[in-house]
C-alpha cells in the first residue's frame, strides 16, 4: 500500500510503501505536551518511509528511548521513533485523506488528560501493548 502525507505547510512530505496498521492513540504525558492532545499514529518499518524536505525536519530527543520529528517551518508534529527499533510512528492526522484506517487501540490511558473521555470501542491499555 502506498500512502502520502505532509506537515501543514508542505515543507516536509513523505511517502510510505507498507501495509498500514490500525491507528494507535497514545495518551501519555509527553504526547499530550508535544502534540497538544493525544497522539494518533501508525507505526511502520523505517525503510518503508521516504521523507522529502529533511532540511525542514528537526528531531528532538524526548527521552532515553525515543525522538520526535517536527517541521521547523510550521511546527507540525510528524514522527515518533523509538531508538534502535527500526520503526517510525507517523502522525495519523498528517496522512493524506482519505486513509480508510481505523483506531486499533489506546495506550497509556492512565495518563490521559482530565478534560476528555475516550469514546470509541477500541481496546484501552495502561501501557504500550
Amino acid at each position: 500500500m502506498k500512502c502520502t502525507g505532509s506537515c501543514e505547510c508542505g515543507a516536509v512530505t513523505y511517502v510510505i510503501e507498507a501495509e498500514m496498521p490500525d491507528v494507535t492513540i497514545c495518551h501519555c504525558g509527553q504526547c499530550l505536551r508535544t502534540s497538544g492532545h493525544a497522539w494518533a499514529s501508525v507505526s511502520v518499518p523505517v525503510d518503508t518511509v521516504e521523507i522529502a524536505g529533511t532540511e525542514n525536519l528537526k528531531w528532538f530527543t524526548s527521552s532515553d528511548i525515543a525522538r520526535r520529528g517536527f517541521c521547523t517551518e510550521c511546527g507540525s508534529s510528524l514522527f515518533f521513533e523509538r531508538i534502535g527499533k527500526n520503526r517510525i510512528a507517523i502522525g495519523a492526522g498528517t496522512l493524506t485523506q482519505p486513509t480508510e484506517l481505523k483506531t486499533g487501540k489506546h495506550i497509556f490511558i492512565a495518563d490521559k488528560g482530565d478534560y476528555y473521555d475516550i469514546s470509541c470501542d477500541a481496546p484501552q491499555y495502561d501501557f504500550y501493548e
